[in-house]
């Protein structure tokens, strides 16, 4: 399988652990005794090091990682207890029978520099930290994902404003050309070159559940006259061509970081495409489920992935079956639609594809 950089920089930089920010009953959704989960090996006490993962740390105590809220003890005598630093010391031990993480701080959650300049002439002292604390899960690998490409219903983007031509005549355009745009913009500060992409369909009911918006570059309007706008390219991942078409900018707020739990509902769904033009997916892969908001996926929930079962002929009945799907990896939804949504593969035991299941962890 092909090594994009892309991959490579998630694989280096994403899933920079730890927990929080989020209060515990956010995650409360968990039934049974806990302890159950607790790994045999688990230490007593680990130390954090700088580089570490969600998954990795998580994956020493508990036999699933996702449950690590469930089990996080907040201490109220330390400042921030839901940001962990390296340096700092999680502790295991039982409560009531329960099975409890602590904290110890380090002495990168607690010793700070001040910034050059802090105390001249200034009644206070601003303090940061030593080290950042570890966010749960980087965003920056998978960046392009949450904000430039979206899924839109059809219609929408067969009616939106498109490109005619570029200045003097260009077919083919890139940051710091300017464009002309047929069609009625909406008031935006800035707009996305987009190009239509695959119609997704259910592969059981064969509703539409949406085409993909592939984005392009960002523009902005530098003049209008009924309605041919002309544009600037201000940034362009690939050159802008003649009908692509005009979006605005999402209004978005981005979060530094996400926080995997389990979906509160059952989920049944499957993967319908894989990012990246590969055919087998693998860890670290960004696929597209048939599932969204209004099966009740979020951001952050963690799925199991089941490799579809074979199809094989029963000689005694002399009939085809489907033989049982097997566990084979986990994924992390990281951007929800109504219909359908992104994940991010964390785990894959075995090579994955299109059509493959996904369940409650």
């Amino acid at each position: 399988m092909v090594c994009t950089p892309a991959k490579r920089l998630l694989q280096r930089a994403t899933l920079t652990a730890l927990l929080a920010l989020l209060p515990l009953a956010a995650f409360s959704a968990v039934a049974g005794n806990l302890a159950q989960y607790v790994r045999d090996d688990h230490p007593d006490v680990y130390t954090v090091v700088k580089g570490d993962t969600l998954w990795d740390i998580s994956a020493r105590f508990l036999e699933r990682p996702w449950l690590w809220p469930e089990i996080w003890q907040v201490n109220p005598q330390i400042e921030n207890p839901h940001l962990i630093y390296p340096g700092d010391q999680i502790g295991f031990e039982y409560v009531d029978g329960q099975p409890r993480l602590t904290l110890k701080r380090g002495s990168a959650g607690r010793n700070y520099r001040m910034s050059p300049g802090d105390t001249k002439l200034s009644p206070q002292i601003r303090a940061t930290p030593l080290e950042s604390a570890i966010p749960a899960i980087s965003l920056e690998a998978i960046q392009g994902f949450l904000v430039q490409n979206r899924v839109v219903e059809p219609e929408e983007l067969q009616a939106a404003p498109y490109v005619v031509q570029g200045e003097s005549e260009r077919l083919v355009l890139g940051a710091g050309d300017r464009l002309y745009v047929r069609g009625a913009l909406p008031d935006s500060e800035s707009f996305n070159f987009v190009r239509k992409g695959p119609i997704y369909l259910d592969p059981e009911t064969r509703e539409i559940l949406g085409r993909e918006a592939t984005y392009i570059g960002l523009g902005k309007v530098v003049a209008q006259e009924d309605d041919i706008s002309t544009m600037k390219v201000i940034s362009s991942r690939e050159r802008v061509q003649i009908e692509d078409r005009v979006l605005p900018t999402e209004q978005r707020r981005l979060d530094s970081t996400f926080y995997p739990h389990s979906p509160e509902g059952e989920v049944d769904g499957e993967i319908i495409s894989v990012f990246s033009g590969v055919t087998q997916v693998g860890q670290y892969d960004v696929v597209v489920l048939n599932r969204g908001t209004r099966e009740g996926l979020d951001v952050g929930h963690v799925l199991a992935i089941y490799k579809k079962g074979a199809l094989t002929r029963d000689r005694v009945a002399r009939e085809t079956i489907r033989l049982p799907s097997e566990r084979s990896g986990l994924l992390m939804v990281f951007r929800s639609f109504e219909k359908l949504s992104y994940g991010l593969v964390l785990q894959a035991e075995r090579a994955l594809s299109v059509g493959d299941e996904v369940h409650n962890p």
